[in-house]
């Protein structure tokens, strides 16, 4: 199943209050001074960032899908939810 599939069949309500791990803070960091809390497709170190990663920051309701890339379709363009927000700057 593509990344963008994956994403869309989550249930955007399974918001967590969980903290997220290093990964993830790094990651939803990076929305938190970008317009409209856009977070990054890839790292600081030019590197796609983990599926994995955005996947369970989407389940957590940390991140949403913000509109598919129609260049890359597999690649998917997220950002920053309020309760990801509050995670990061809580942390």
């Amino acid at each position: 199943m593509e990344p963008q599939t994956k994403i869309a069949a989550m249930d955007k309500e399974s918001t967590s209050s969980r903290i997220p791990t290093e990964g993830q803070r790094k990651w939803l960091e990076r929305g938190l001074d970008q317009p409209g809390g856009k977070l990054p497709l890839f790292d600081s170190l030019g590197q796609k960032v983990s599926e994995r990663t955005v996947i369970s920051c989407v389940e957590k309701g940390w991140a949403e899908q913000w509109f598919k890339n129609p260049l890359k379709p597999d690649w998917a363009v997220c950002k920053l939810t309020d309760a990801g927000r509050k995670a990061v700057e809580s942390g």
